[in-house]
């Protein structure tokens, strides 16, 4: 088993830091705060992260992708928001079920092959009252699955034949055959269990090994593609939201943290760690609909 540490990095700390993901186009991360309703973009020197501008959608928004045409798409509350030169277009809006329950849309990507995934939680963990959404490049909203309560934790593995998705209340990382050609989920098999966390975000390396963020174990832990542990990232402060690899040459793990209940003076912020691996090109949703007709 290796054993790394993450080092600390200068954005000062926010609420629920999460999602981050690399924008190769401006070599810059970009991450969420959910409770703030803000993006932030930084960039990477030496290890560390310089803060360069921040969105503020004013609302909660849980996830941010990279479009194709070379804007963003969000996820916030209940809607798909694209974003591009300045402006900010509803561009498609969950029919959630008026039961009480609240919700809202939490992580979410891209697969390989330009469709966008985005899942719901309820905010109480009431057991199997979310879903998994699929966002197809032409504008169709589809359940992919049911009875889910906290969705996360979305990867696909370097031949895309794998798709990795933690319901996180589970405590495990499950593993299924994904169709390229429909977007959708097989053969669900059980790849890692966390009995002291709850898995949340989760990236894909070049190998095909899987990073998790455990969240209220401070760590990220590696699991080669049939599930055995490989590494542990002692990250620092114990709620650990999700990682991704970024750089020109992506081969620094970014990793965000939240601070809501905890006391660390370190929760909320992002920590960066070079594992010696490098990630895969981060997949864009296919939004070219949205600029032709905009």
């Amino acid at each position: 088993m290796i054993e790394l540490k993450a080092d600390r990095c200068s954005p000062r700390p926010g609420r629920l830091c999460e999602g981050p993901v690399w924008d190769d186009r401006t070599d810059e991360v970009l991450w969420v705060d959910i409770p703030a309703g803000r993006i932030h973009r930084a960039t990477l020197r030496d290890g560390d992260l310089v803060q360069r501008s921040t969105v503020a959608l004013g609302k909660r928004v849980s996830a941010v992708v990279p479009c194709a045409s070379g804007g963003l798409i969000a996820t916030a509350v209940d809607t798909f928001l694209h974003i591009a030169d300045g402006a900010m277009t509803e561009v498609a809006a969950l029919s959630l079920p008026d039961d009480g329950v609240r919700r809202r849309m939490n992580d979410a990507k891209a697969d390989p092959w330009g469709r966008l995934f985005a899942g719901t939680m309820s905010e109480d963990e009431i057991q199997g009252t979310a879903a998994l959404y699929r966002l197809d490049p032409d504008g169709e909203l589809s359940i992919v699955r049911r009875q889910v309560t906290i969705s996360n934790g979305l990867g696909w593995s370097p031949d895309g034949a794998t798709v990795y998705y933690a319901d996180s209340p589970t405590r495990r990382v499950d593993a299924f055959d994904y169709d390229s050609a429909t977007g959708t989920f097989s053969g669900g098999r059980i790849f890692a269990e966390f009995p002291d966390g709850l898995p949340d975000g989760l990236t894909v390396d070049a190998r095909g090994f899987v990073w998790v963020a455990v969240w209220g174990a401070g760590q990220v832990r590696a699991f080669d593609p049939s599930g055995r542990p490989h590494a542990v990232i002692d990250v620092g402060p114990a709620q650990v939201s999700s990682c991704a690899f970024a750089g020109p040459a992506l081969d620094v793990l970014v990793i965000t943290t939240a601070a809501e209940g905890s006391a660390d003076p370190d929760a909320g912020r992002l920590f960066t760690c070079r594992p010696g691996v490098t990630g895969l090109p981060t997949n864009t949703y296919s939004d070219a609909r949205l600029v032709s007709n905009p």
